[in-house]
């Protein structure tokens, strides 16, 4: 493909010149293939795969909310059946026991909110690919959009919902650090203590 001439015969000047040109590095490992090179399927394969890749993106973010249903179930799961015990008075288990309840809970907020970055991280490098095969087409939708929201730098037209997103964890995990602090045996490790400083 000749430099500034789209794989559908879109001619590329001014500023989206310059933006080919200043991610050059970038786009040379994306486009390996020139489409003299490639043949005459060049233009059908290049708009199968930017939709495939398009496709790909939306079902990461689909797995990325599955994955916080899950874990916000399964949190809010252990903080009722932990109030269910305590305010039930059941004797499944005495209320001592409860702080390794939250050790759980709280190394599943610890997963929940590292799996939210690894989603966050996989989503944006997909949608920077998206945007280099942009580069290369008539339109430019999602990348004409991002700038209409201000790249994700005015708060005014466009607020990050991974920031909230990215807090849900910790609520949850300073729950179960409130839970463990008032139900962990002091006491017992007081004594334990001690003990083993009087022994020595």
């Amino acid at each position: 493909m000749e430099h500034g001439v789209g794989c559908c015969g879109y001619s590329r000047t001014g500023m989206m010149k310059e933006t080919v040109d200043s991610n050059s590095a970038k786009t040379d490992s994306l486009f390996r293939v020139q489409e003299q090179e490639y043949g005459s399927n060049y233009p059908a394969h290049y708009m199968d795969i930017y939709k495939l890749y398009v496709d790909m993106a939306d079902k990461v973010s689909t797995r990325r909310q599955t994955a916080n249903s899950f874990f916000l179930t399964l949190n809010t799961g252990i903080i009722a059946f932990v109030s269910y015990l305590h305010a039930g008075e059941a004797k499944i288990c005495v209320p001592e026991s409860y702080w390794v309840i939250s050790l759980a809970g709280m190394a599943l907020c610890y997963m929940w909110y590292r799996l939210i970055r690894s989603y966050k991280g996989l989503n944006s490098g997909k949608f920077k690919i998206i945007h280099q095969i942009e580069q290369r087409l008539p339109l430019a939708p999602f990348d004409a959009e991002w700038e209409v929201l201000g790249r994700g730098k005015k708060r005014s037209s466009y607020l990050p919902f991974t920031r909230v997103e990215m807090a849900v964890p910790w609520v949850f995990f300073l729950l179960h650090v409130l839970v463990c602090y008032r139900c962990f045996p002091w006491l017992l490790l007081r004594e334990c203590l001690v003990k083993s400083f009087s022994g020595s």
